[in-house]
């Protein structure tokens, strides 16, 4: 089943159950695929769909730590329940002891010895993990091999 099936069914579910802040959350993914789409003019495939949503979750991390820091509880609680509707449609997240083997075979890979080797290293990992890590941990456990 496609992304767009899969949103579609849980749309129509949510519609059922009247879970309005699920039902929100799924069509602003949906809104989101059909503009990348439109932007691209064809079907998305599964690594560009992948894309949409790693945007998505980024952009309510990113809400998230604002309103915290800004004390808004109210938002907070709702940023938090949407990142945690979005996050159903990801791939399952790879744990940090995964990522950092991957990062170590990528800086012996790429042949990485210092800090000024970082992008060459980040641009050999981001493919791989695309999705199923955070940039920020990715970004941390490389500059911790790196040092």
């Amino acid at each position: 089943m496609s992304l767009l099936e899969r949103l579609n069914e849980d749309m129509k579910q949510a519609m059922r159950n009247k879970e309005k802040e699920k039902l929100t959350v799924i069509r602003m993914i949906k809104a989101s695929l059909q503009n990348e789409a439109i932007k691209f003019g064809e079907e998305l495939n599964e690594e560009q769909e992948l894309t949409v949503l790693s945007r998505e979750v980024k952009q309510r991390k990113d809400s998230l730590h604002e309103f915290e820091k800004a004390g808004r509880e109210d938002l907070v609680e709702k940023i938090r329940t949407e990142l945690q509707y979005v996050e159903l449609y990801m791939p399952k997240q790879l744990s940090e002891e995964e990522v950092s083997k991957i990062v170590a075979e990528t800086v012996e890979e790429t042949g990485a010895s210092s800090k000024a080797d970082m992008g060459k290293v980040m641009a050999a990992i981001m493919p791989k993990v695309k999705g199923k890590a955070d940039g920020s941990l990715v970004n941390k456990l490389v500059q911790q091999h790196l040092s």
